[in-house]
């Protein structure tokens, strides 16, 4: 149950930045709703997970997933560029996250 509360604390995180990213190119109420309900819905799913999960490993996965997501919705739905160098990174990130669950 707590993987599933970060994984959805993750994907709320994910909405809220491209809500972020809309909102701040129009002002809008339903880009204004993706905003904050996403940000809104992602610390109260990781929250929850804390139920569940240790906050190290919860946190790490969270900030991961959400981080390499925002990455990855930029560059298909905003343009952002999508050199190997960012792409690297990304799966950098991933890597990483898995490490430290493995290791912890």
């Amino acid at each position: 149950m707590g993987w599933l509360f970060v994984l959805l604390a993750a994907a709320s995180e994910i909405a809220g930045a491209a809500g972020l990213k809309l909102y701040s190119q129009r002002k809008t109420l339903r880009n204004g709703v993706l905003y904050i309900g996403g940000f809104g819905a992602s610390f109260a799913f990781l929250y929850a997970s804390f139920n569940y999960l240790q906050l190290s490993i919860a946190y790490i996965v969270w900030v991961g997933i959400g981080t390499a997501g925002a990455v990855l919705i930029n560059i298909f739905l905003f343009g952002e560029s999508k050199n190997i160098g960012r792409i690297l990174s990304v799966v950098l990130i991933i890597i990483g996250v898995m490490g430290l669950k493995v290791f912890s």
